[in-house]
């Protein structure tokens, strides 16, 4: 058993962390020391940068569950003949989904 001091903002960001990754604290925290000590050459920035790019990942994926549903309802209006009021916005929100999985993807890519 080992011991870790966390201020309230760490403990808050790690417990998120695991919960979005679908681990335990403690599983969480022995994954991602094990990841560090693999590759000792990857910097701070570079971690806190895959760590953006992956949370917000899991966000997009949220996002696109929710517009998927509406979709679904859409589609189904669409198919009996209606034009439901709320194509447009559906559409639109569809369009953001994409452009946000789009940019969290470049950014993913383009790290160095």
């Amino acid at each position: 058993m080992r011991n870790a001091r966390f201020s309230d903002d760490e403990l808050e960001r790690i417990t998120a962390g695991a919960k979005a990754a679908g681990l335990t604290l403690a599983g969480f925290l022995a994954r991602a020391a094990l990841s560090a000590a693999r590759d000792l050459e990857r910097t701070a920035s570079a971690v806190a940068g895959e760590r953006e790019v992956i949370a917000e990942f899991f966000a997009a994926r949220r996002y696109l569950g929710h517009v998927g549903s509406n979709l679904n309802q859409i589609a189904r209006a669409v198919n009996v003949g209606a034009h439901p009021p709320e194509l447009d916005v559906v559409i639109a929100a569809t369009h953001r989904a994409v452009q946000r999985v789009q940019h969290a993807t470049d950014r993913l890519l383009n790290q160095d």
